[in-house]
């Protein structure tokens, strides 16, 4: 149901934030509050800074519409969404409560959306969280953080991190009004996937972020954080697009439309960098946490594997065929060659013997499986499955699983692909890019494992059981989903073998 659907009959419904009175609306027996500012907008003498505290407001503020995106990279469209927003307050919360009663106690999932860590809003179709709330007796945020240049770039006389640093303060909002809207603050669970689960492993590091969250979801978490050399690189050759330098005396007067295309314009060459920055130019990413040793001490697997967050409930996962999705948008599906294969394994694969190591466990593979099997490994599954092991390792609890369900849509060519549990969770089906995945009329497979998930969720983050046992080192217990749901051994045990020793350390600046 859209704002525009919202239910005509009966009083609208009204909370009372930190910041004063807001009004919402009702939507399939969910109220609905969108566009809620967290913290003050991030441009004029704010831009490149920490989020500072927003002021409050007179009055009944209305509540029914979402906040702007924050600027975005030209990827499938997203800057135009940007380019067209009426005003620059982008550091907003939505929520979603079935009972907006201070008294009511419900658990609270905030959700920290993907997108490469360079495009992304709350706003999107398939991040409506009014099945998961209504359907899970739970409350559900979302919200929109900083990203590329302005939320992770590494500049000269500003903090490291900002889009985190974002993060952090909308938890902290969380914290100080979901009381309001029906939530627990000490009942919250953060979730997220891509770079949003990168986003979650990162908080499960941070100081700052300790206390803000009981529990955690991880979905699909990148391996990719960046050395501070390795960022401070990036970010001088994406503002010598703009003939500046990488610092707040230079770009804070910059139309902010402007950076993320001169940070396109570096992604679309990046093929001229890899002698500096390696890997992530060999994967055209420009953009991650970075290890600062200040808002981030450390990667997250190391903090975990030190017990930084060995009070936190972790549930953490992945898809089977990460990479499928980007063979398909590469153009390169049924298309890889053996010289393609050669040099994914020779970049990505771990250690001195990784290409052989894959060929020998994986002796009947071709050029495209050994390709998608390295990318899948290096970028999403092993970093997602040493998270959980990092996390045992140190005493804590780790539940994990693995979507095997094969996306129909595209004829069924897309495997289970990366970003195909998000409307799985959600439960949206049938709007925005999950139309692609799901196929434009939902499937009741679909629909059945799709109120499989949301029920795994929702039970982790009311009770921190998802319905299956605890990961091990021993048994290696893990929840596959699809049509017939089944917990098993970890099933990519040949890939588990190789990556064992490989510590995902912070990715530097290269001479490769």
């Amino acid at each position: 149901m859209t704002v525009a659907e919202s239910e005509p009959a009966g009083p609208r419904p009204e909370v009372r934030a930190a910041g004063g009175s807001l009004r919402g609306v009702r939507e399939a027996g969910v109220a609905v509050f969108r566009g809620i500012p967290f913290a003050e907008p991030p441009v004029g003498l704010l831009r490149f800074a920490a989020p500072r505290p927003v002021a409050g407001w007179s009055g009944v503020r209305e509540a029914v519409s979402y906040g702007p995106p924050p600027p975005q990279s030209g990827s499938f469209g997203m800057d135009a969404l940007a380019r067209d927003a009426a005003d620059d307050d982008w550091l907003t919360v939505n929520v979603w409560s079935p009972a907006p009663d201070p008294g009511a106690g419900l658990p609270v999932m905030v959700w920290i959306q993907g997108g490469g860590y360079v495009f992304g809003t709350s706003g999107l179709p398939e991040y409506d969280g009014g099945r998961l709330a209504r359907d899970g007796d739970v409350v559900v945020v979302t919200f929109n953080y900083r990203m590329g240049i302005e939320g992770f770039a590494q500049i000269e006389g500003a903090p490291a991190n900002r889009g985190l640093l974002d993060q952090v303060a909308a938890l902290e909002w969380v914290r100080d009004n979901i009381r309001a809207f029906g939530g627990d603050p000490g009942a919250v669970t953060v979730f997220g996937e891509s770079a949003g689960g990168g986003s979650v492993a990162a908080l499960l590091a941070m100081d700052r972020a300790a206390g803000l969250f009981r529990r955690a979801v991880a979905q699909s978490v990148p391996g990719t954080f960046f050395a501070p050399e390795l960022a401070a690189d990036i970010a001088t050759a994406c503002a010598a697009e703009l003939g500046l330098r990488p610092t707040v005396a230079d770009l804070s007067g910059v139309a902010p439309h402007r950076l993320p295309a001169a940070a396109d314009t570096i992604s679309a060459k990046m093929d001229q960098w890899g002698h500096r920055w390696g890997r992530p130019a060999y994967r055209t990413i420009l953009f991650s946490p970075v290890v600062d040793g200040d808002v981030l001490a450390g990667t997250p697997w190391q903090a975990l594997a030190d017990g930084a967050a060995r009070d936190v409930e972790l549930l953490v996962g992945h898809t089977r065929d990460e990479q499928r999705l980007f063979t398909a948008i590469s153009g390169l599906l049924g298309e890889v060659s053996e010289e393609q294969a050669a040099n994914a394994l020779e970049v990505l694969a771990p250690g001195p013997d990784g290409a052989r190591r894959y060929r020998d466990a994986y002796p009947a593979a071709g050029p495209e499986e050994l390709y998608e099997l390295v990318h899948s490994d290096w970028l999403f599954r092993m970093p997602s499955l040493h998270l959980a092991e990092a996390q045992a390792a140190a005493g804590g609890r780790a539940y994990v699983y693995e979507l095997t369900w094969p996306a129909p849509g595209m004829g069924g060519a897309l495997g289970a692909c990366h970003g195909l549990d998000v409307p799985l969770v959600f439960g949206n089906l049938d709007r925005g890019q999950p139309a692609m995945l799901i196929g434009e009329t939902p499937s009741p497979e679909a629909a059945a494992l799709s109120a499989r998930m949301r029920a795994a969720w929702v039970s982790f983050a009311t009770h921190g059981d998802p319905g299956w046992p605890a990961y091990d080192t021993e048994q290696r217990l893990v929840q596959l989903f699809d049509t017939r749901p089944v917990v098993t051994a970890y099933p990519e045990e040949p890939s588990r073998v190789i990556w064992q020793s490989h510590t995902f350390p912070a990715l530097p600046l290269t001479s490769r």
